[in-house]
């Protein structure tokens, strides 16, 4: 496979250049990220995106930002790879039933009152 150079652009970063609507929208989106996760991520990065006037600032901001991210996902992972080791082996997380409901036939009460045809012929003289 044949190498292919790309030359680097001249002024691709300027850490002294005023930040562009691009990368003010990125470090806003990260702000929104960085909001969203637990607090002693949070505690580490102690940059307010207001403060952030130049390429090189929100470079800063974005490097610490990401670092805290893939640290608490990192952590988590750890924590679900944890709680896994825990579990007693051979054991199933789901509960497998295999109960059958016993269809009872009905019972007659003794004491029941069997309609017959003479109290039902009563019972419409009287609404006539």
């Amino acid at each position: 496979m044949a190498l292919i150079h790309v030359p680097r652009p001249i002024n691709a970063y300027n850490p002294d250049r005023p930040v562009g609507s691009l990368l003010k929208a990125q470090v806003d989106h990260l702000r929104e990220a960085e909001s969203r996760l637990p607090l002693r991520y949070r505690q580490e990065i102690e940059t307010y995106i207001k403060t952030v006037k130049t390429e090189g600032e929100a470079a800063t901001y974005i490097r610490k930002v990401t670092e805290a991210i893939h640290e608490a996902h990192a952590d988590a992972e750890r924590a679900r790879r944890a709680r896994k080791a825990k579990r007693l082996p051979g054991r199933k997380r789901v509960i497998e039933i295999a109960a059958v409901a016993d269809e009872r036939p009905r019972r007659e009460r003794k004491n029941a009152r069997k309609r017959t045809t003479k109290s039902k012929a009563a019972g419409n003289k009287g609404k006539k």
